[in-house]
């Protein structure tokens, strides 16, 4: 008597074991995956938080630049050339650090410090995503061009005041900061104003005060290692400053908020982002690491508070 053919789904669990077991499945695939992983994991695309950091300053600028309504152009080279120089940096800032991660509790993990992958890697990633920024800003006006050399200037070479400089926050600060101008340079073809110096400021200023918050997650590791970094620098008056630059960031903006006759709105952003300023201040009263890092993620809501009440004021007038 002969047997009964096998039905579909003994074919296709056949099918599916021969096809699992061929090199490129078993072997191929999972190493790729995994290399994949550690990119992604040097570019910190697993946690977008500083994306969206350097984000919010961009917007603001876009928005006050163009009276609520950015060039389309502009705004997608602007947004894809903050999350390409954002991860080009994050390689760069690895390479620099190679030596010192695998020292630090935060940053043990990350690809370089556990050999996942060279260092020659995160340079030709670096370089090859610099590369892709320098064409779509190629795509802008001259005077936004050359302000993008000292732009990219001040992001690559900031990894390495962390040896020398005091204060390397500052230097972040502008870097994070310099799209501001930028962006009034993209939209107008002119010189920045006055008032993109004062976003500037701003920007500065606040970023200064959420890396001294994350710098104060590392304060023992880096004071060990010889690493500079603010929270080093202002030592038990750390708090009493971030929340005076708190304030003059505020006042700036306010004064931003002052001469292009913004009202309500804008105001409630204001108010909004003074309050998650005191939540932050309340969250490092103890200079606990955990609680230091929940403020430095905190001040997305900053950010985003700003850009909101910019945007529904040009919404609603």
């Amino acid at each position: 008597m002969s047997s009964s053919p096998p039905d579909f789904a003994s074919r296709l669990r056949w099918l599916g074991h021969r096809i699992g077991s061929t090199p490129f499945v078993a072997e191929i695939l999972p190493a790729a995956a995994k290399r994949a992983n550690a990119y992604a994991r040097l570019l910190r695309l697993d946690k977008p938080i500083g994306i969206w950091l350097l984000l919010w300053p961009v917007l603001w600028a876009l928005w006050l630049s163009s009276g609520g309504k950015p060039d389309p152009h502009v705004f997608i080279v602007f947004v894809l050339g903050t999350v390409l120089t954002r991860s080009a940096g994050c390689a760069m800032n690895d390479f620099a650090d190679r030596d010192f991660d695998a020292h630090v509790k935060r940053t043990r993990d990350r690809p370089l410090a556990t050999g996942e992958l060279d260092p020659i890697e995160a340079l030709a990633l670096c370089i090859s995503l610099g590369l892709v920024a320098i064409g779509l800003v190629l795509t802008m006006n001259h005077l936004t061009q050359l302000m993008a050399i000292g732009g990219a200037v001040l992001l690559l070479t900031y990894p390495f005041m962390k040896r020398f400089f005091p204060l390397p926050q500052f230097y972040l600060g502008a870097a994070f900061t310099w799209s501001v101008p930028m962006a009034y340079a993209a939209h107008t073809g002119e010189y920045p104003p006055r008032m993109a110096w004062l976003l500037f400021i701003a920007g500065l200023l606040w970023t200064m005060a959420y890396d001294t918050m994350y710098a104060m997650v590392d304060r023992e590791d880096d004071r060990k290692l010889g690493i500079r970094s603010s929270a080093i620098l202002f030592g038990d008056a750390d708090r009493f400053i971030i929340g005076i630059m708190q304030l003059m960031s505020l006042y700036a903006l306010w004064l931003a908020g002052r001469e292009l006759e913004l009202g309500l709105w804008f105001g409630l952003g204001l108010i909004t982002a003074a309050i998650f300023s005191l939540y932050q201040q309340y969250l490092i009263r103890d200079r606990r690491p955990e609680e230091c890092f929940k403020a430095f993620i905190n001040n997305n809501y900053y950010g985003m508070a700003i850009f909101i009440g910019i945007a529904l004021e040009y919404v609603f007038r």
